[in-house]
């Protein structure tokens, strides 16, 4: 909103019949103040009004009236309006109470170096004006300014900049690219202590350009100290990263380690189990090796002892052994009928009688042929003997 005031307002003044109405009004307002009214009394007028409408001569006499007017612009209106502020390579842009820098019509002249902007209500800069590379001089002065963007050291070729009378509390770090600059004004600032010292008093200009060196001496230890920091916190963060990769690895490498004691673990437990089975059906082979063995030796000698007693001679029966056997029935049946008849009641009976005589001779002979009857004797219990010995034999 640009202002026109008139008489008895603060600010330029001009006649009442001075007053021109651009094209671009859309309301104007007037504000009055009689000598004998308490209250100020306000008119608006459209744009589609006359003058005619406007208050009474009677009632704007002698009173102190201020009149304003409020406009709209369009975006070609605005670009016409900024060609009309473009005075060879300048842009005088003051007094126009911006809020915002008009980046985007700054970048359609790239001819203009120097940029007027005092005297207006900006509170920031956009990211887009540090793209305004082709800046040698910046009026920022008496605005409401209380930061600067990041990347003012974008500026390369800025050579002059003028930041009096705003609410800078402090610099970009960026600031300490700006090699170009030979003019600061930093006057009327709230900085912190070291920027105010660095910058001085900036009251004519020998100060000012001392100001811009003193300012980027400082401007640069202050990077060299936010590099020096940042490069502390990227080591750190190094040796943090390093620490994390070499517990990760050490974490890695256990865990490798535990998996291959568990497979060892296991491949061992499976070889024991595999061995013991292993011994297992060994064991059962054995015996039942053994058990075959063993059936197969008591085959065998089965088998042997039969053929041991199917191939064992028989024993010859000679005549005399048989003549012998049938002698020695004959004499024991002789001894038991002689004894039958001796010893039992038999004796007394006919049949024994004989059988009796005979036994007397018998003895009564025996005695004459002891020696013989020995003789005999013995070779009966050696034949006996013999006999014995084959039946025990023949047994086994």
């Amino acid at each position: 909103m640009c202002g026109v005031f008139l008489r008895g307002c603060r600010g330029r003044c001009c006649p009442l019949g001075l007053l021109r109405v651009a094209g671009a009004v859309t309301c104007i307002s007037i504000e009055t103040e009689s000598l004998g009214s308490a209250a100020p009394q306000t008119f608006f007028i459209s744009r589609s009004c006359s003058f005619h409408l406007l208050p009474p001569p009677s009632l704007l006499r002698g009173a102190r009236t201020c009149v304003g007017f409020r406009t709209r612009m369009s975006k070609s209106s605005r670009v016409l309006n900024l060609r009309d502020k473009v005075s060879g390579n300048e842009a005088d842009l003051s007094l126009c109470n911006l809020t915002e820098v008009p980046v985007r019509e700054l970048a359609l002249f790239p001819k203009v170096t120097v940029v007027d902007l005092s005297c207006n209500n900006i509170t920031s800069l956009p990211p887009e004006f540090c793209n305004l590379t082709h800046l040698v001089k910046v009026d920022l002065s008496k605005n409401q300014l209380t930061c600067l963007p990041d990347d003012l050291g974008n500026l390369v070729n800025l050579q002059h900049l003028d930041l009096y009378n705003n609410k800078l509390t402090a610099l970009p770090v960026s600031f300490s690219q700006l090699r170009s600059l030979r003019w600061l004004d930093l006057k009327d600032n709230p900085l912190e202590a070291g920027l105010a010292k660095a910058a001085g008093d900036c009251l004519d200009e020998k100060q000012c350009k001392q100001c811009s060196s003193k300012v980027l001496q400082h401007m640069r230890e202050i990077q060299d100290e936010v590099d020096r920091a940042r490069e502390k916190r990227l080591l750190r963060e190094k040796e943090l990263e390093r620490k994390r990769e070499v517990k990760q690895r050490e974490r890695e490498a256990k865990e490798k380690e535990a998996r291959k004691r568990e497979k060892a673990e296991e491949k061992e437990k499976r070889r024991k189990e595999y061995n013991a089975q292993m011994a297992a059906v060994a064991a059962q082979e054995q015996q039942k090796k053994k058990s075959e063995e063993k059936k197969k030796k008591n085959g065998q000698a089965a088998a042997d002892k039969k053929v041991a007693v199917e191939s064992a001679p028989k024993p010859r029966r000679s005549f005399v052994g048989l003549l012998f056997k049938l002698l020695l029935l004959l004499l024991l049946g002789l001894a038991g009928v002689a004894a039958a008849c001796q010893l039992t009641d038999l004796q007394k009976e006919d049949v024994c009688a004989p059988i009796n005589v005979a036994v007397d001779d018998g003895l009564s002979w025996a005695k004459e042929q002891e020696g013989v009857v020995r003789q005999l004797v013995q070779n009966l219990s050696t034949a006996a003997k013999e006999f014995l010995e084959s039946t025990q034999t023949s047994k086994n």
